[in-house]
Parts: C-alpha cells; sequence; structure tokens
C-alpha cells in the first residue's frame, strides 16, 4: 500500500478511535446520580429521561461514525474517485467547469448519503423525546434550499478557487484566501437579510415591558441594536436558544419564541448579558481570526502540495488536476484538524466562562443566569455530568454544570 494512502488511514481510522472512545466513556457516565446543584429543579423522572435520551443520541452517534467512515473507505479504496474523475472528464469540458462538477457531485453524494442519519434523528430520536416539531414537507424543503444555495453560494466560491490555482502561479492560495475572507465579512452582513428568512420567519419583538427590560440593560452598556426580532424556531424543535446576527449598527438580536416563553423577563436579560459579553470581551472577533488563520494554513498547503504526484498516486487517480488536489487535502488534513480543533473548542469554553461572568458583573444578579442555564439544560434533555475527554473533544460550551460552579465561586469571591 502506498505509504501516503496508509498514513490517511491511520489517521481516519485513529481519529475514529478516539472519538468513540470519548463516547463511550462519555456513555459510562450516563448511570450518574443526579446532582445536588438540579435537584430544585430536574425531577427524577426528567432526569431519567435525560439519561435515555443521552444514551440513544450516543448509540446513534457511535453507529453513524462507523457507518459513514466504512463508506468513505470503500469508496477511496475502491477506486471511486477515479472512476467519477474518468466519468466526468468524458463530457470535455474545460478544467474549472469539470472540477465544480466534481467537486459538487461528491458533495451531493455526501449529503444523500447523510439524508437517512438525518431523518432518523428527527424522526425517531427527536421525534420519541418530544423535541421535534419539523413535518416531514418541511424537512425536505430544508434540504432543497441547502442544496439550491450550495450551489449559488459554493458553486461561485469553487469557480473562483480553481480560477486562482489556474492561472495565477504561486500566490494564487493567498489570493484564494484573502477572497474568501472578504466573502465571509460580507456573508456576515448579506446572510441575516438574505438568507436566514429563507428557512425562518423574524418578526420585531412587540412592545412591552420585555423589550422595554432589554433596552434599559443595552442602553446601560451603550450597545449599539438595530432591532430585537423574535423567530418561530418552534416550528422545527422545542429547543431554545438566542443569538446575535451582524456587527455594528446592523447588530441585532434574535430571540427564538420557545425562549420567551420558557423564561422570565429578567432571565432573558441574563441571556442578553451574556451574548453582549461575547462582543464586549471581543470573543466574536478572536473565533473569525482564529478562522481566518486556519482557512489561510489549508490554502496554503493546498499551494504547497498541489497536483503532487504522491497524493494522484495514493489514491489511484489516472490524471493530476487542481480540483483532486483540493478534494486529497482535505481528506488528509481533516483529521488533523479535527486534533487541533480541540484546542479551538478550549478557548471557546474559556470565552462562555468570560461571557457568564461578564453578565454576573453588569446584571448584578447570578441566580438569573443560574436559573436560565437550568432551563436550558433541562430544555435540551443534556448530559449534565460528562466525561472530560467528551468535553475536550466536543464540547464548544462547558457543561452546565461547571459554568454554575464558576458562577457561584466568583460570585463569592466578589463578596469577601
Amino acid at each position: 500500500m502506498n505509504f501516503l494512502l496508509f498514513l490517511i488511514l491511520t489517521l481516519m481510522i485513529g481519529v475514529f478511535l478516539l472519538e468513540t472512545a470519548a463516547d463511550y466513556l462519555n456513555f459510562t457516565r450516563l448511570s450518574d446520580p443526579l446532582p445536588d446543584e438540579f435537584k430544585d429543579s430536574i425531577d427524577s423522572e426528567k432526569y431519567q429521561l435525560s439519561l435515555e435520551y443521552q444514551k440513544e443520541r450516543t448509540k446513534f452517534e457511535i453507529t453513524q461514525r462507523l457507518i459513514l467512515l466504512t463508506l468513505t473507505l470503500s469508496f477511496i479504496l475502491g477506486g471511486g474517485l477515479n472512476s467519477l474523475d474518468l466519468f466526468i472528464r468524458k463530457f470535455q469540458l474545460n478544467s474549472i467547469l469539470t472540477g465544480v462538477i466534481f467537486i459538487g457531485s461528491l458533495t451531493l453524494l455526501s449529503l444523500i448519503i447523510q439524508l437517512p442519519f438525518s431523518w432518523y434523528e428527527t424522526f425517531t430520536i427527536e421525534e420519541k423525546y418530544g423535541f421535534n416539531k419539523i413535518t416531514p414537507s418541511l424537512f425536505f424543503q430544508d434540504r432543497i434550499k441547502e442544496i439550491l444555495i450550495g450551489i449559488c453560494i459554493g458553486g461561485p466560491i469553487l469557480f473562483g478557487i480553481l480560477y486562482f490555482f489556474n492561472h495565477t502561479g504561486s500566490h494564487a492560495w493567498l489570493y484564494c484566501w484573502l477572497a474568501l475572507s472578504v466573502f465571509q465579512i460580507l456573508l456576515i452582513y448579506l446572510g441575516p437579510a438574505l438568507l436566514m428568512p429563507l428557512f425562518n420567519r423574524f418578526e420585531p419583538l412587540q412592545e412591552g415591558s420585555l423589550k422595554q427590560s432589554i433596552e434599559l440593560y443595552v442602553k446601560t452598556r451603550n450597545f449599539k441594536l438595530s432591532g430585537i426580532y423574535t423567530m418561530d424556531g418552534s416550528k422545527r424543535s422545542t429547543k431554545s436558544n438566542a443569538f446575535f446576527t451582524g456587527f455594528g449598527k446592523f447588530r441585532r438580536l434574535v430571540l427564538f419564541d420557545t425562549l420567551i416563553l420558557k423564561n422570565s423577563e429578567a432571565e432573558l436579560v441574563s441571556i442578553l448579558a451574556h451574548e453582549i459579553g461575547h462582543f464586549e470581551k471581543k470573543h466574536i472577533l478572536k473565533t473569525m481570526a482564529l478562522s481566518w488563520i486556519t482557512t489561510g494554513i489549508l490554502f496554503y498547503f493546498l499551494g504547497l502540495f498541489l497536483n503532487h504526484p504522491a497524493l494522484f498516486s495514493a489514491f489511484q487517480m489516472s490524471q493530476i488536476s487542481t480540483y483532486a488536489s483540493i478534494i486529497f487535502i482535505s481528506i488528509f488534513f481533516e483529521p488533523i484538524l479535527r486534533i487541533f480543533s480541540v484546542g479551538g473548542q478550549m478557548i471557546s469554553r474559556i470565552h462562555e466562562f468570560e461571557a457568564d461572568a461578564f453578565s454576573v458583573q453588569t446584571y448584578k444578579n447570578p441566580e438569573l443566569l443560574i436559573s436560565a442555564l437550568k432551563k436550558l439544560s433541562l430544555d435540551h434533555l443534556s448530559h449534565l455530568t460528562p466525561h472530560p475527554l467528551k468535553v475536550t473533544l466536543d464540547y464548544s460550551h462547558p457543561p452546565i454544570l461547571e459554568r454554575i460552579k464558576r458562577i457561584r465561586k466568583h460570585t463569592q469571591s466578589k463578596s469577601l
């Protein structure tokens, strides 16, 4: 076997075993007793339901991961990439269009393979535990919209990347990186107005005490906000959330309708304070900067190994091409990036702790945030005592129990 192919397969299987080990260890924690902190907010029956939900999700995720890895390895080792490339070349299109169709076909194939898993997760697991509200019709409408958006946005981006690498020489990776970064910034501003309304309905928050409370807090922080909106998240799930879109004078606060129903006005403001904390602590910009750096590194290595014969030999390709190089570099770096994502997850968890502290310091009522976090945990049937390895690999937010302990510790230290 080609050494490079052996290395790639080893990395892929190694990441699979690591993730599966984390899931298994996490599964062993699903018999832990209800933590004392939650005994006033979650009864034993609801806690048992959350354990069963997490067990079922864990089994599903391990099974899905195993099937997808098996299919991916079979496709690679069976020469599927070369067969697809030779078939598309029969149409005798130029190299850029051939590349767009090649990568687009692989993307579509991936979506088709994952569709049954998404269906089962939505209409079996989420339905069983009372989360799902989406209809089969809406489910398929969402998938069709995602494909059309991918064609309208991803197609031109891919065309541009292939054009740069085919016509601009050794600095192509830099031009691609800069162009994609500019596009990502534009999407931050245009996405909320053009893309998000394709999936959900957004309406201005009605006049009343909740809006007044939010505006009062925002004013105390001198935080620019163009509007406060509600989103009909309930048409897909009972789970709730809140988020900001845009920057500066285009910044909007969006509250799920389910979040408004399940929390008091004061709790909602404490959640808002947490989200504003991310902005005031520059977490959003730091995350974007990290993403841009990662993208730049990927483009650099793509430029470095572009059309390298060893890559095409490893994947049993008959002909060398720029577009196939993109796929091969992506496959090679995916498990490596998965390992390095551990650092990104750690930074994200630190940011969440800092945003919690900001909410407590500025809204000055830690019990409100704690109460909101408990409701969020109950709302999602969260794993209250996850294994540290699972947290390290997959948690962008610290476990709720850790966040509550940190809030109480911070509050006590301030009162001394």
